[in-house]
């Protein structure tokens, strides 16, 4: 019998359909307040928070965002010479400037203007998605910038929202209550916002341009961008549920509390720089007891070895708190050779990098000054280093001799060693030890919190 045909082959399955191609995202950061309500002679945008710009670290939020391909500053003329030497000290990138208004929503839309294609000047190419944001909102995170640019692509706009804190209450004329809000109905207005680019570009043209009675008012006196988006653009935004670090930096007191975030933040980790990966190494048991009492902190340990490729790798992690340990010398050759390499890594040139130098002595047996020639030298080296923003001081634990390993099991019969004396010593001595190193990292933990200028230089003693 005759085979019969061939079945025909199964067709294939279709292709899955491509991704949508990721909305092209720039953003503009009016930046040409006053800062009137700070009471301070230089605007807030600029003021030092760890001695650095706090409009620095707006920039670095928006720029550690992969997808924000280009970030256009408004800044007034005065101050047009400083931003661009923060841009340069500070190393930003995809950062352009341009001339800011005599108002928030004129600076606003002259940033728009340079990023619209119809601007022949311009190096920038026009966006899908546009973000305003505030200069003065250090911390705002990728996960809210994405909710609000995904939100705005398909709504048109939308912004972040936060609960009210405050009842708001509207007075009469005469200054009496007219009405409250009720406050769970309502919601404070935040930043980030985005937009379409069409959307926002043809809502400040038109209130602009527009015969309105009020579209003056509204760029001279307004501050809500989505409410020129539904105004000029008929457009209701998507309002976003933002993040409780959305907060602006209005009063001296917000420089205060956004220098105590940003420390809390860059103290997350900790990392102890020994020459030796021994496990019985003194440094180990320094770095346990970290562990335990910082248990909200990363504490790991880097060998200052010829090949060191394991703190190279924790210095590209963005480590800003460094303890090197030296045991049973004052020399300071390893705390400089650690100085070293963090100057090479450029690490300090954003934040404040804390480097604490601990010496373990048997400071009690030998004469004091017999060390402290050696000790000294780090007060002169802290003043170079501090230049560099790194900052440095030193700390001295007690630490008997004979040396007594602290791994050494404390599970010693007393009554039985009682009538041996030198295991008497030797467990006296090591609780010594113990209780110098618990002091030990109670000032470590105090030293990389506070990141205190003040103290650079000094030598502590546990």
């Amino acid at each position: 019998m005759e085979p019969g045909p061939a079945a025909a082959p199964a067709p294939a399955p279709a292709p899955a359909p491509a991704p949508a191609p990721a909305p092209a995202v720039a953003a503009v950061l009016p930046a040409g307040g006053s800062g009137e309500r700070m009471g301070v002679p230089t605007p807030k945008q600029f003021c030092p928070v760890l001695e650095r710009p706090l409009i620095s670290y707006t920039l670095q939020a928006l720029e550690s965002v992969c997808w924000i391909k280009d970030i256009v500053v408004a800044v007034t003329g005065e101050n047009m010479e400083a931003m661009k030497g923060i841009i340069q000290k500070y190393q930003h990138q995809r950062i352009s400037l341009v001339a800011a208004g005599v108002t928030r929503h004129r600076s606003i839309f002259n940033g728009l203007k340079a990023l619209a294609e119809d601007q022949p000047d311009s190096k920038l190419s026009k966006p899908e998605v546009v973000i305003i944001h505030d200069a003065v909102r250090p911390f705002v995170e990728e996960d809210v910038l994405l909710k609000v640019v995904t939100a705005a692509k398909e709504h048109g706009a939308a912004g972040a929202i936060r609960p009210l804190v405050s009842t708001v209450i509207s007075p009469s004329a005469d200054g009496c209550l007219d009405h409250s809000l009720d406050r769970a109905r309502h919601r404070a207005s935040e930043m980030p916002q985005a937009f379409l680019f069409d959307v926002i570009y043809e809502a400040y043209q038109q209130g602009n341009t527009v015969s309105h009675e009020c579209s003056d008012y509204d760029l001279e006196f307004g501050t809500e961008c989505l409410q020129l988006a539904l105004k000029y653009g008929h457009v209701h935004a998507k309002l976003v549920e933002g993040s409780p670090d959305l907060w602006k930096v209005t009063y001296k007191r917000d420089l205060y509390a956004a220098e105590s975030i940003i420390k809390e933040r860059i103290s997350q980790h900790i990392c102890i720089v020994m020459d030796t990966k021994d496990e019985n190494h003194v440094g180990h048991h320094l770095e346990e007891i970290l562990k335990n009492e910082l248990n909200h902190v990363k504490v790991t340990s880097g060998a200052l070895c010829p090949a060191g490729r394991d703190l190279e790798q924790i210095i590209l992690e963005q480590c800003y708190s460094y303890v090197c340990v030296n045991v049973m010398s004052p020399d300071f050759e390893k705390t400089r050779r650690l100085l070293n390499m963090l100057e090479e890594s450029n690490l300090s040139i954003l934040y404040p990098v804390v480097v604490i130098s601990v010496y373990f002595l048997d400071y009690k047996s030998v004469p004091f000054d017999q060390k402290m020639e050696n000790l000294m030298q780090i007060k002169e080296y802290a003043k170079e280093v501090k230049k560099r923003n790194i900052l440095l001081c030193g700390l001295l634990i007690y630490y008997p001799q004979p040396p007594v390993s602290p791994r050494r099991s404390l599970d010693v019969d007393v009554t039985e060693s009682s009538r041996d004396v030198k295991y008497q010593i030797l467990y006296s001595e090591e609780q010594n030890l113990q209780a110098s190193l618990r002091q030990g990292a109670t000032i470590i933990a105090t030293l990389i919190k506070e990141r205190n200028s003040g103290l650079v230089g000094q030598l502590l003693v546990a």
